[in-house]
């Protein structure tokens, strides 16, 4: 999938807002079961069913990539930035990147998420939309793009814009090759792509501090 119109969104909001305790010991004689089991199927309609989010140990990386002066930079970042889709943009959108900047990220070994920010311009790169299940980023990246949480038991899939690269020297077809490759450690192949875009010698470094 690919896009060149600038994305603007909002992405889902994760507060609770179910019935504070106070209401809930008012309610107590009000409410019966059945209402109650009501309650409970219109929380999971709203959203309830959003990922954890992934612990320290579960990001196997996040590293920012850009130019400075014609230069490779690359910086690793806070891994809890791998579960906010929209402070990872915000973060990628203060770097001083002469075209932008592009996140990298790993998750559990098993995927891995693009993202480049120019200005307004928004694209993303998720390598298997099932994830979307499982991890905050995948989801935010589904969510960004318009598109349903796959079922479990749906068959793994790439989804984004797979020529987000291609610029940079990673054709949608290479790309795509790299996201269907799930036997593969997910953090070695995004080492693959830092390496493939010319970011090799700075990605290891902010690797290294990373861990």
């Amino acid at each position: 999938m690919s896009s060149s119109d600038d994305l603007e969104f909002e992405l889902p909001n994760r507060g609770d807002d179910r019935v504070g305790l106070e209401e809930l010991d008012d309610l107590d004689d009000l409410v019966t079961e059945e209402d109650d089991d009501a309650d409970v199927e219109e929380v999971d309609e709203d959203g309830d069913d959003y990922p954890e989010d992934a612990t320290e140990d579960d990001v196997d990386l996040i590293v920012a990539l850009y130019r400075e002066d014609g230069s490779p930079v690359a910086l690793a970042l806070d891994y809890e930035l791998a579960n906010d889709l929209e402070a990872l943009i915000t973060q990628l959108r203060r770097m001083p990147g002469d075209g932008g900047a592009v996140a990298l990220v790993s998750i559990a070994s098993e995927v891995f998420v693009i993202v480049r920010v120019r200005g307004k311009h928004v694209q993303a790169f998720c390598s298997d939309a099932v994830a979307a299940a499982d991890w905050p980023i995948a989801r935010d990246v589904v969510d960004l793009l318009g598109l349903e949480v796959p079922e479990d038991d749906d068959d793994s899939t790439p989804v984004g814009d797979l020529g987000i690269l291609a610029d940079a020297g990673l054709h949608d077809f290479e790309l795509e090759a790299m996201a269907e490759d799930y036997d593969e450690d997910s953090a070695t192949l995004v080492e693959r792509i830092a390496t493939r875009i010319k970011f090799g010698p700075e990605f290891a470094k902010a690797l290294a501090t990373f861990e």
